[in-house]
């Protein structure tokens, strides 16, 4: 239809060449058993190959990275090898996919840690929250505090992750730098308390975002690399003090980096994405819920941000979810299946590859 006619043309954002803007949204769904994904995996994506860009669900970079149960990794040979099947069953329907890489920092527990080490963070600032297990809930403990060498450790993991990611053969990576997990940590004041090079002002805050932004880049090609972002997000317990100051001088310090995209997850803050938007040179995902608290974001809404120039690509997530076949739906003006919230976080098929398409497949 010609009102979606922007989200529905071509696109290349770096190395990644999109046939749409619309781009499946990270989503966590807790289908990982050891943390490996399966043959339903590889189908749930397959399913989704006419995305611009698929980004999967977050993957841990290392053990003591993880940060909830059944989340997949890419840090050993045989999570390498699991991922393969998932890409090169995108690639078979003609899709491109890139791997969201991430450190939960606080947000964990030992209970998912072999060692059963207390999770890291920036400071020793517990997040409030809890951790969902099939025994129960348990309650976060407070994180250790990184030193020096954990920092250019986790460096150095985010940078192999990459490289895993590469070998698993996906087209790129996106850097988790949002929703409260390590990355946002740092860059944030209330859980960034410490007073070497990494904390304090915002120049110091901002430094360990801007290191790993870098070495995956170093790694793997900067045209391969995205950064997804989450300004003034209060999940897991998030409090930014300087929303404003603090990205506008995050996106001044990357803007040397020639990424392939930032990816902006928003709620009510559209006045930080246009300072973005201002500030970054390059291309820019939007996954847009600033101008109303209505869930989820739709096409319409999509269509509405890139006709403002706000976003070269739009990000949609239980969207994307429920509808395996979203651009033809796009396309055709809908229907639209609905999303079932008491599938999103683990189980089997059902409310993961059993959605039908537009023909009525599965």
């Amino acid at each position: 239809m010609d009102r979606f006619a922007e989200l529905l043309a071509p696109l290349s954002l770096g190395k990644l060449e999109m046939p749409n803007r619309l781009v499946m949204a990270p989503m966590t769904r807790s289908r990982a058993a050891g943390g490996r994904v399966d043959d339903l995996t590889v189908q749930y994506y397959a399913q989704r190959a006419s995305a611009g860009l698929i980004v999967t669900e977050a993957i841990q970079i290392s053990e003591i990275g993880q940060g909830y149960v059944q989340t997949p990794g890419l840090h050993t040979a045989e999570q390498v090898r699991a991922w393969r099947k998932v890409t090169d069953a995108v690639h078979s329907a003609g899709g491109t996919i890139a791997a969201q890489l991430v450190h939960c920092g606080r947000i964990g527990h030992p209970v998912l840690y072999d060692d059963g080490a207390l999770p890291v963070a920036p400071s020793a600032v517990p997040s409030g929250e809890q951790l969902f297990t099939p025994g129960g809930m348990l309650d976060h403990p407070v994180p250790r505090e990184m030193t020096a060498d954990d920092i250019a450790g986790t460096v150095a993991d985010f940078a192999a992750a990459a490289r895993n990611a590469v070998e698993a053969g996906f087209d790129g990576v996106e850097v988790h730098g949002a929703n409260g997990f390590l990355l946002h940590q740092f860059l944030c004041d209330a859980t960034n308390r410490r007073t070497d090079g990494y904390g304090g002002s915002i120049a110091g805050r901002i430094r360990f975002t801007v290191e790993v932004v870098e070495a995956v880049s170093a790694a793997i090609g900067p045209e391969r690399v995205g950064l997804r972002l989450s300004p003034g997000i209060t999940f897991n317990g998030m409090a930014e003090s300087d929303t404003a100051d603090l990205y506008r001088a995050l996106v001044r310090a990357l803007a040397p980096t020639p990424l392939a995209y930032l990816h902006i997850f928003e709620i009510l803050t559209r006045d930080v994405t246009r300072l973005v938007r201002d500030e970054w040179p390059g291309g820019l995902i939007l996954c847009p819920h600033a101008t109303t608290d209505a869930f989820p974001a739709t096409p319409e809404t999509g269509a509405a941000a890139l006709r403002e120039g706000l976003a070269d690509a739009v990000a949609l997530a239980t969207m994307w979810l429920a509808n395996p076949d979203l651009p033809a739906r796009v396309r055709a003006g809908g229907p639209y299946n609905e999303a079932d919230p008491d599938t999103f976080y683990g189980g089997d098929h059902r409310g993961y590859t059993d959605y039908p398409a537009l023909d009525g497949t599965a």
